[in-house]
């Protein structure tokens, strides 16, 4: 799913522009925040599938603050923190608070366009599974409907056969003219 909006948040302006090149290279489209607290102003204003953080940086908001305030934004926003090999257990406690991977500096490339790719697949069957909820509702609805029709249609139908054999066990009339009176019924019922 190339069509992600994604955005790096990256305060080292060299691997910043980087990561968005080669990103933007593979098709993706790409925003770029130079601190955690761009980062957040940008998040409130602009949806993203995915937010690629550094998880330390100066200024405040570091990648756990990213991750925080893009979860309290949506919780469908997917975070990959960026970390080098001495913050690793800070990482694997920010997956605990809903990050959904974690990459050690320096980038390897392929990796994260892996990482990517999987984010993608479970966004698409995310939606396919909104759409046949979707479509599951509405076919719910419609059976019911028709169910209730069908229902008030057999409702009917019985009071016409209870009509219709309450006329031809009346023993006093005559047999000829309790068929015409069923006719008749029957008549009355299809032009009405």
């Amino acid at each position: 799913m190339k069509n992600l909006r994604l955005l790096v948040v990256e305060d080292d302006k060299t691997t910043r522009d980087m990561i968005a090149a080669k990103l933007s290279k593979e098709g993706y489209q790409v925003y770029t925040a130079a601190s955690g607290v761009e980062a957040i102003d940008m998040i409130i204003e602009t949806f993203f599938d995915v937010v690629i953080t550094d998880l330390m940086m100066p200024g405040g908001v570091d990648g756990i603050g990213v991750l925080e305030g893009a979860k309290a934004r949506s919780s469908r926003i997917e975070v990959l923190l960026l970390t080098a090999h001495a913050s690793v257990k800070s990482a694997v406690e920010a997956m605990r608070k809903g990050a959904s991977d974690y990459l050690q500096k320096p980038i390897n490339f392929h990796e994260l366009l892996m990482r990517l790719d999987r984010i993608g697949s479970f966004k698409r069957m995310a939606i396919n599974n909104a759409e046949m909820r979707e479509a599951l509702d509405v076919t719910e609805h419609n059976a019911a409907h028709t169910i209730q029709s069908l229902e008030m249609e057999v409702g009917r139908l019985r009071g016409l056969v209870d009509d219709s054999i309450q006329i031809l066990s009346k023993q006093s009339v005559d047999p000829a003219q309790r068929i015409e009176m069923v006719q008749s019924l029957l008549t009355a019922e299809v032009v009405g």
